[in-house]
């Protein structure tokens, strides 16, 4: 079938996009399903600044793409061999494939399928190849979803049925955000009543760590950002205290607040001065959980000695340690009891016209996430 794709061709092209236009709209070509894959028509895809770090050229990958790995959609086709997803379902994507078979997926760690992995860095599904192309030239899956487009072809193990009665735009948060930032506080640092977190970085993902944050009842909950005006939805979803990480006292008045540190540092901005910041702030035994992707090539620096004196732990976060299967219908659930409000972090629903200006919104930090509706 053809349908209308955000496709990218080359990475790094310099902002503004609004005229560079690293991303084009095309008339692709999508494959059917194979056996152990599903066609979904595209209900919402988000803005996520992973999307924006493969435009950017921070992350490489094999283009050109169809991008797109934070979204919802609803089933339309299902190939041969799956018999627990029906047509007509909705389905939030989950960008870390899960095989269910290898050493990973079976310690329940999906977020770190090895063979969702080895698929994703060559841009194709677990089933092998890609079924995207452009004119006879194979186009690169983002993540095996590439759900900026009309509609996608997505391995079984991508999708989380829902519930029908969330709307697609929304419930395609749920795909990347809120699995990053409330899993890396719920599952990779097992926040407790009482403990005392700051989350550095108030995108999608950091926003979502404070609402969850609050959601474990952690004591003290310090948003740190360089964006006042996002400092102040963080106090409106739940943070304590903010601070602006301009300040050049921003880490001294943090360990004052906290008169010893913090115990959990969640890291979501993606760059290494936000990583110092996280680890500075810690209190002796307290944990950076690292959620945001720096460049390729960037390097993060600390004392060996600190390290071990005092106990301090570093801790990667993919995909907030989630068990998507698991927790996705659980913080739909959360959201839905009014309890986890992500529909505050959507600031706009664009259409196809308006991607290239969306990704400048997003790198110039005015928006935290506009959902691209195919059908709009």
């Amino acid at each position: 079938m053809k349908m209308k794709a955000v496709v990218l061709y080359e990475g790094g092209l310099a902002a503004p996009y609004a005229e560079s236009r690293p991303l084009r709209i095309e008339e692709v070509d999508l494959d059917p399903p194979k056996a152990g894959e599903v066609l979904c028509r595209i209900g919402g895809a988000g803005l996520c600044h992973s999307d924006l770090s493969i435009i950017n050229g921070h992350t490489p990958r094999v283009l050109p793409m169809v991008l797109g790995h934070e979204g919802a959609g609803e089933v339309v086709e299902v190939g041969a061999g799956i018999n627990d997803v029906q047509v007509g379902d909705h389905v939030v994507f989950q960008f870390r494939t899960s095989c269910g078979r290898c050493r990973r997926c079976l310690e329940g760690r999906s977020a770190l399928c090895e063979v969702s992995a080895r698929a994703k860095a060559s841009g194709g599904l677990i089933g092998g190849g890609s079924r995207l192309s452009l004119n006879g030239t194979t186009v690169s899956h983002h993540s095996g979803i590439s759900c900026m487009a009309e509609y996608a072809v997505v391995d079984r193990g991508t999708v989380v049925v829902v519930d029908k009665s969330l709307p697609l735009d929304e419930a395609a948060i749920f795909g990347c955000a809120v699995m990053t930032g409330v899993g890396a506080v719920t599952n990779t640092a097992r926040v407790r009543p009482g403990d005392v977190v700051a989350v550095v970085g108030l995108g999608g993902v950091g926003l979502n760590a404070v609402l969850g944050a609050k959601l474990g009842g952690a004591e003290k909950i310090i948003a740190i950002d360089i964006a006042d005006s996002k400092l102040g939805l963080a106090r409106q979803l739940g943070a304590t205290h903010t601070f602006n990480a301009k300040s050049p006292d921003c880490v001294a008045e943090v360990m004052k607040l906290t008169n010893s540190g913090v115990d959990f540092a969640v890291e979501t901005a993606g760059v290494i001065a936000a990583m110092e910041t996280c680890y500075n702030i810690l209190r002796t035994g307290g944990q950076l959980i690292a959620c945001g992707i720096p460049g390729s090539t960037e390097k993060f620096e600390f004392r060996p000695a600190q390290l071990v004196g005092e106990e301090r732990g570093i801790l990667g976060s993919s995909m907030g340690s989630c068990v998507p299967v698991r927790d996705v219908p659980r913080f739909i659930s959360l959201f839905q009891q009014g309890r986890l409000p992500v529909d505050r972090l959507i600031d706009a629903r664009i259409g196809f016209d308006d991607v290239n200006e969306g990704f400048d919104k997003l790198a110039k930090g005015e928006v935290v996430r506009q959902i691209l509706v195919p059908h709009l």
